[in-house]
């Protein structure tokens, strides 16, 4: 009987197994890791990943505007303004938001701050969340909070129904990798792909199950 593609798998795991000799163990173990050769690509994008990232965000059906620096804090009070004429409550502010990013706003826009932190109830009933990310990825669109100054914790982002955050550009990463190397892991992450959705088996698409119905986007650069 011939060789299952297993078996010859195995067989050629096991030959280098014989080799390499013993597992190198603590100091060396960690010496021969960093020793691997890795030659692989790194990113899959050269360029264009801002713009990449705007298209695949938008793709999940969140609202996406490019802004320059110098126009965010009236970008930031009209898109509020907005909101809290359809939906009463205030907004809820995370401690380390950038105070010039909300110096623009009218007086008819409440805000109040989490802390101490709000219960579930209240956050439900304010009009949305401003937040800003740890990172952005432009191949999948996706946001990735760590829950830093700025961000709030979880609770903040996944019970209300409106969240407005700020991406800077030189926070969008090309690729999983490249977004990955950037942050730190012992913190905790939280990976946005648009407005939160889910579908059952016949397709229909319900959101705000986990998260916020109505995701926008604020891209920023100098």
């Amino acid at each position: 009987m011939s060789a299952s593609s297993k078996d010859r798998i195995l067989a050629r795991i096991r030959a280098a197994n014989r080799t390499a000799g013993p597992a190198p163990s603590g100091a060396d173990a960690d010496a021969t890791y960093a020793a691997l050769t890795r030659d692989y690509l790194r990113a899959h994008h050269d360029g264009g990943i801002v713009d990449l990232f705007a298209e695949r965000a938008a793709d999940y059906r969140a609202v996406v505007e490019r802004v320059l620096s110098s126009g965010l804090a009236a970008t930031v009070a009209r898109v509020l303004s907005a909101r809290a004429a359809a939906v009463s409550g205030p907004f809820v502010i995370p401690d380390g938001l950038p105070g010039e990013w909300l110096a623009e706003l009218p007086g008819e826009v409440a805000l109040t701050r989490d802390d101490p932190p709000l219960a579930a109830a209240e956050l439900d009933r304010s009009s949305g969340v401003v937040t800003g990310c740890a990172v952005a990825i432009a191949e999948t669109g996706t946001i990735i909070l760590d829950h830093g100054p700025g961000q709030g914790r979880r609770a903040l982002t996944l019970v209300p129904d409106f969240h407005l955050v700020v991406v800077q550009a030189a926070q969008v990463a090309a690729d999983l990798p490249d977004a990955f190397a950037r942050l730190d892991p012992a913190r905790p992450h939280t990976l946005i792909s648009g407005p939160s959705a889910t579908s059952d088996i016949e397709l229909i698409r319900v959101e705000g199950v986990h998260g916020p119905r109505n995701l926008h986007i604020l891209i920023t650069a100098p």
